[in-house]
């Protein structure tokens, strides 16, 4: 058994107290920039000899020293420093050893591990060997055992001859550099001076040839911004030939559509050279880059050409790209690159993609379209470099000095950190210093998204005691979205020239990504709305596709002032189904999504959300949501997995009429998570 446990050390803790109140900490972060040591273990290596003579090796991410409590009767801890170990002997018997990593900041972590000391020799041998499900031709062992401390195992690749090692119940891994049929050897060993050996003959270690995940999302761009070759988040130049015929017969290519939980990519089979032919020639001269994300198991280059059409020749020119492999490489080229070539770019009608080396190794490619920079500078109100372009400055780890981490995709730089175990709020945050007006009311805009569903706090407040601060809990998902939350100095009155605009992301594991921050004083503008799957669900281009029941009557829509929702009166109860509005789209089975709309009544009522079949059987799933007068955002998540279903013409649907009074929809979206 295995604990873990992370304590502040006391002067920081006194420092806390004296300096604040519990109240007062609120979501914020008076030592953000203090870590533990992380990735804390210990490995026991037992001699073989029955004197019971352990060697203890601990390691960590971060730590100068550890605390060493063997378990025994020996009355004190000792101290090694980091890289180093130390003996000890024991008698026979089972102990907790007690680890306690401490890092530079006097923050530590703290790990107790069993150990075993037994002169017996290890049996009841339990070998678990098996390939890696996400990294190519890895192999990991894990063995249970009785009187056992650690194994050793072989892992029987020519000119690798050293073990690799682990604790008894631990896994020891191994990547190969070719996949193949490997005899595995695993040495178990206790106190005693037999050891128990366990081996297998032609286990077949295996590589993965297609990617596990999809290619990373194109940023929110503009439509004059974008021509786009291949890929969901833009419209694609019509007629486009993934694969024309240009004589590869014999070149030892192919291709093929390839699909991941709904995601299509282009797979280029044993790449020797393969094309892609525009429905129409575009002219590129305006674009400043070609973007492409490739994924490739073996191939360490791509060679890209640019094709043009001037005056019924054509001619080309090729760029290089490197490649990593078992990972989506995102390339951009600059469109320059062609041009310093002599390439004329303003009749480019076709893409050709050469493997390098020639026709020995395969590639899956998506998001393939061109693009520029905006041409209107981002507005981010009261901030500096909301959008993050001009690098990490002046957003601050915390409240500083360190500048919070970023990064570059794609032509899109970006905030992002990734979240390994769930704590404080505020242990994990990012800030920017600017002035709040105490008193005042902000809206504050940012985009979001992540690895996984989970919360973050996103708000307003000082950037030193006593922490004052108004945030909102937000519900980000795998797919970016873009987030307006009205915060205010008014509640808990607060306001200094220096204080900040607050993401606080430390209460929930997962990945955070944060782009195109803006706050503005008062309401600011009004944020693009975003429907994902759904087409105009913000009802602004009047009832189309929009459906009573399944149609084929449009449902009923009003405008009032600048803005056009869904309405329709339930004059008394009765099947949820009688009122129905819904809209059809492709739900894939076996999918979960995030379904998110505002609704209001005048009455307070339920109403039923989801998605389901637009036809018999009617599988649907959908959750009750308690609606009231006033007007609120909604975000719920559904399922095609628990009843499974899907089809092209499935639906999102709201099912109004269990219940009498007015409901009113609007700004309805709907995103596979």
């Amino acid at each position: 058994m295995k604990t873990y446990k992370y304590i502040l050390s006391i002067v920081l803790f006194v420092a806390a107290i004296i300096s604040c109140n519990e109240d007062e900490f609120g979501s914020d972060d008076f030592v953000s920039t203090v870590t533990a040591p992380a990735n804390l273990a210990v490995l026991f290596d037992v001699t073989q000899d029955n004197t019971g003579l352990v060697t203890v090796t601990p390691n960590s991410e971060g730590a100068v020293s550890y605390s060493i409590t063997f378990g025994d009767e020996t009355a004190d801890p000792i101290t090694v420093k980091q890289g180093e170990n130390t003996q000890h002997t024991y008698a026979e018997g089972n102990y907790e050893v007690k680890i306690v990593a401490a890092g530079i900041t006097g923050l530590t972590a703290e790990l107790t591990q069993q150990l075993v000391v037994s002169f017996n020799a290890p049996e009841n041998l339990n070998v678990v060997i098996e390939n890696d499900e996400a990294i190519s031709k890895q192999v990991n062992v894990t063995t249970t055992a009785d009187f056992a401390v650690s194994f050793d195992v072989y892992f029987g690749e020519e000119g690798s001859d050293d073990p690799v090692s682990a604790n008894i119940g631990e896994t020891a891994s191994y990547g190969y550099a070719e996949a193949g049929l490997y005899t595995i050897r695993v040495v178990v060993k206790g106190a005693a001076i037999e050891t128990t050996e366990y081996i297998v003959q032609d286990f077949e270690v295996t590589e993965i040839i297609q990617p596990l995940v999809s290619a990373p999302t194109p940023p929110n761009r503009a439509d004059a911004d974008v021509i786009s070759i291949f890929t969901t988040a833009y419209a694609d130049v019509e007629g486009t030939n993934y694969f024309p015929d240009w004589g590869q017969a014999g070149q030892g290519s192919s291709w093929a559509m390839f699909e991941l939980d709904g995601d299509e990519m282009l797979n280029y089979v044993t790449l020797s050279y393969q094309g892609i032919s525009f429905g129409e020639t575009v002219d590129v001269s305006g674009m400043e880059y070609l973007h492409m994300d490739v994924w490739t198991a073996d191939l360490p280059q791509i060679k890209t050409s640019l094709i043009n059409g001037v005056d019924g020749n054509s001619t080309e020119k090729e760029i290089a790209s490197d490649l990593t492999i078992d990972e989506w490489t995102s390339i951009d080229i600059p469109i320059s690159e062609y041009v310093d070539l002599g390439l004329s770019v303003d009749q480019i009608f076709q893409l050709k993609f050469v493997g390098e080396p020639w026709a020995a190794g395969s590639v899956f490619i998506d998001n393939i379209y061109f693009y520029k920079s905006s041409g209107e500078p981002f507005d981010d109100g009261l901030l500096t470099n909301g959008d993050f372009e001009s690098g990490a400055a002046p957003w601050l780890i915390g409240t500083g000095p360190d500048l919070a981490p970023v990064v570059t995709d794609a032509g899109n730089t970006y905030y992002s950190i990734n979240v390994p175990a769930a704590g404080n709020p505020w242990d994990v945050n990012v800030s920017q210093k600017v002035e709040i007006i105490e008193g005042e009311t902000y809206t504050l805009i940012f985009d979001a998204w992540s690895d996984t569903n989970r919360p973050i706090l996103a708000g307003i407040g000082l950037s030193a005691g006593p922490w004052t601060n108004d945030n909102e809990e937000v519900n980000i998902t795998t797919t970016r979205q873009t987030y307006s939350i009205s915060v205010n100095s008014i509640d808990a009155p607060f306001g200094a020239p220096d204080a900040r605009v607050l993401f606080d992301l430390g209460a929930a594991a997962g990945s955070v990504n944060i782009d195109n921050v803006a706050l503005f004083l008062g309401d600011g503008p009004t944020a693009p709305f975003n429907g994902g799957l759904v087409t105009n669900g913000d009802f602004e281009s009047g009832a189309e596709p929009w459906l009573i029941g399944t149609g084929p009557d449009s449902a009923p829509v009003v405008t009032d002032g600048d803005n056009t929702y869904y309405s329709v009166n339930v004059p008394a109860a009765g099947n949820p189904w009688d009122v129905n509005v819904s809209q059809k789209l492709e739900i894939i089975e076996g999918s979960t999504y995030t379904l998110t709309f505002d609704a209001w009544s005048d009455t307070n009522r339920p109403i039923l959300a989801g998605i389901g079949l637009s036809a018999g059987p009617w599988t649907n799933d959908n959750e009750e949501v308690n609606i009231t007068t006033t007007r609120e955002t909604y975000t719920i998540t559904v399922n095609s997995i628990d009843a499974p279903f899907g089809a092209p013409d499935a639906r999102v649907l709201f099912d109004l009429g269990a219940a009498a009074g007015s409901v009113n929809i609007d700004n309805v979206s709907l995103f596979l998570n």
